[in-house]
């Protein structure tokens, strides 16, 4: 059965040149990051997204990845019920059903399910602590720790590429860097059939949250971003490429100089859609305003300073049900 989607969740789809791919293999090595500095700045300054090609992550680390993404939601509902998000309070580390979390809940349900996961500890506070996982896949935990641990040594070399872009020292996000959240996301999008309209779709309309996120999507498509002229535009898979793109944190140490992009997932395909999104921020109490080389001659910042925790929890309580049901 085809879908007849709303005519407002229509995108162009356009050369993958129109979102640069940048070749980081001179960042992974070590040999070069200022080349490849000047090229995701300019792009963070015009698209907020880019393909990362030659990221050093290995193929087969990923393939494992899907594989155990794909048992993952293929388990029984009670099984996944057992870790459900909510079991594990102000951590937010497990199981997000179909409809429990929407990113734009003015306008949108999100037709997607959610396995979130992060560094395990043993303290419970807001986005800490220990990771629930389904004991009928032991395997699970293997990789995914292993994937954390190769998205946390990336998303460092990026941030050291993105320093030296603002014209700073490669180390100048450091001290924010001591412990970060960083948020590891499996998400399942099951094809969607009949008429399609905004009210429900994968993912709604919505910026990322954080500081940067990287991206493996699989070879069915679905994900849009809005361009400058408020037109949304596909970004089709590339093979053996990342998605990289800039959250809110960025566009505020830039001061408006970088774009944090509206993007939403339309999954019309007719197959099941998996992807792997990693989301890293930085310390809970780090304090995010406009850096030094973006400040206006006046002092006067476009953008006014907030604490990374306390902006991430309250986005998070606007588009998770079971947090608005608590407060």
């Amino acid at each position: 059965m085809s879908a007849k989607i709303d005519q407002r969740l229509q995108s162009e789809t356009i050369p993958f040149q129109e979102i640069p791919i940048v070749d980081i293999s001179t960042v992974v090595d070590g040999s070069d990051l200022h080349s490849v500095a000047r090229q995701i700045g300019r792009s963070c300054e015009k698209v907020g997204f880019v393909y990362l090609k030659n990221h050093g992550v290995s193929k087969k680390l990923i393939g494992e990845m899907y594989d155990m993404s794909r048992q993952f939601f293929a388990l029984p509902q009670h099984a996944k019920d057992a870790i459900h998000i909510a079991r594990s309070g102000p951590t937010l580390r497990g199981y997000i059903p179909e409809y429990g979390e929407n990113v734009d809940p003015d306008n949108t349900r999100d037709y997607k399910e959610v396995f979130d996961y992060g560094k395990h500890e043993t303290e419970v506070s807001p986005f800490r602590g220990p990771n629930p996982m389904p004991e009928c896949l032991p395997q699970a935990k293997v990789v995914f720790e292993q994937y954390h641990s190769e998205m946390v040594r990336l998303a460092r070399k990026l941030i050291s590429v993105i320093a030296l872009g603002l014209k700073l020292p490669a180390d100048y996000f450091d001290h924010k860097l001591n412990n970060p959240i960083s948020i590891q996301r499996v998400l399942h999008y099951p094809p969607q059939y009949g008429e399609i309209t905004q009210e429900e779709i994968g993912a709604g309309a919505h910026t990322d949250y954080g500081f940067l996120t990287i991206l493996a999507q699989d070879d069915i498509g679905g994900l849009q971003v809005q361009n400058s002229a408020g037109d949304w535009v596909s970004v089709p898979p590339i093979e053996d490429t990342f998605v990289f793109n800039i959250g809110d944190f960025l566009e505020t140490f830039t001061n408006g100089r970088y774009r944090s992009t509206l993007h939403r997932v339309v999954n019309t395909a007719g197959r099941d859609r998996y992807s792997i999104a990693f989301f890293m921020d930085l310390d809970f109490d780090a304090v995010v305003e406009p850096v030094p080389t973006v400040r206006h001659s006046d002092g006067v910042d476009d953008y006014p300073a907030y604490v990374c925790g306390e902006h991430k929890y309250k986005r998070f309580l606007d588009s998770y049900e079971h947090l608005k049901e608590l407060v």
